[in-house]
């Protein structure tokens, strides 16, 4: 992140949602997503404008050749966060759902846009490209259907993630015991494929000389899948906060262990990127496992319950 755009959302966030300088006077919202690399939270100061229940940001990236890193972010992966200033001086934060518009719909709203602010007709002029308008659905968590929705996707991934883990565990364990790699990594890849070499892009130098290529790309796209879990379920847990009051304290130790977890991967990734032995390497994700183990299993036993059971209805 640019340390302009740093200094934009401190500002935002220090004085409920409004900075001084260029953006003074601008509806501007922040728009956090998940890195379709990385797996972890970009955040960035965004130029929007309401429409109806929806709002509308615009991939303008002052009229450069290529769309903004944000937009091929929310094109991987549409869950965003949003943050936006209130009339009270505070800073809303919320879940939302991005779409992108397309045709006739997309040219109306670009052009109302280039009326309201003639610098978005100046953006457009300047690049070939045609510039993303996105809207942004606010999710209702408030809805008993989303809420069973919401704990049959954290189940899914969780098993999804178990399943990747254990993988990753057996093809370290056959390194250990003296397999070759390639061979190894072709047991473990499993649907990475493509997707997986092109999510962790630039790893070609830095795997270990001992260890497969194949299988140290599967390493950094799990981690990569649990970073990007990770950061979906915190941008969740203020909102089902708000919703589910009672389980304030459950969220705040969910928070905690994501943050262990975190540290914990980045040592992995660090011993990966190092050229540690398989065996060093294997311990490293034994520790991941045993601990991410405890945390899907705490998760599970506090959420699931929660938003899968009927609630009474107030007067009924």
């Amino acid at each position: 992140m640019s340390d302009f755009n740093q200094q934009v959302i401190e500002e935002f966030r220090a004085n409920g949602g409004r900075v001084g300088g260029m953006f003074e006077g601008a509806a501007l919202l922040l728009l956090t997503t998940t890195g379709a690399r990385s797996g972890r939270a970009h955040t960035n100061p965004a130029v929007y404008v309401r429409d109806g229940a929806r709002l509308l940001v615009f991939a303008s990236n002052a009229g450069g050749p290529k769309h903004p890193a944000w937009f091929h972010n929310l094109s991987a992966d549409p869950y965003v966060t949003v943050e936006l200033g209130t009339a009270e001086g505070t800073v809303e934060r919320f879940g939302a759902t991005a779409v992108v518009t397309e045709g006739e719909e997309r040219d109306r709203l670009y052009a109302e846009q280039a009326d309201r602010d003639p610098g978005f007709a100046a953006y457009q002029a300047a690049t070939d490209r045609i510039i993303p308008v996105v809207a942004l659905h606010r999710v209702d968590f408030t809805d008993p259907a989303r809420h069973r929705a919401i704990a049959d996707h954290l189940v899914t991934v969780h098993a999804e993630l178990r399943a990747e883990l254990a993988a990753l565990r057996e093809g370290l364990g056959s390194e250990t015991a003296g397999a070759e790699g390639e061979a190894g990594a072709e047991g473990t890849a499993g649907a990475e494929g493509e997707a997986g070499a092109e999510g962790t892009a630039g790893l070609a130098g830095r795997e270990t000389p001992t260890l497969g290529r194949q299988l140290a790309r599967h390493c950094l796209t799990f981690c990569s899948a649990l970073h990007a879990h990770h950061h979906n379920e915190d941008s969740a847990f203020d909102l089902l906060e708000h919703e589910f009051p009672e389980l304030s304290g459950s969220l705040d130790r969910m928070r905690e262990e994501h943050k262990v977890v975190a540290r914990t991967v980045e040592e992995l990734e660090a011993l990966l990127a190092s050229g540690a032995e398989p065996a060093t390497l294997r311990a490293e994700v034994d520790r991941l496992a045993t601990r991410l183990e405890e945390h899907f299993a705490y998760e599970e036993e506090q959420l699931v319950p929660a938003l899968t059971r009927t609630r009474a209805v107030p007067g009924a």
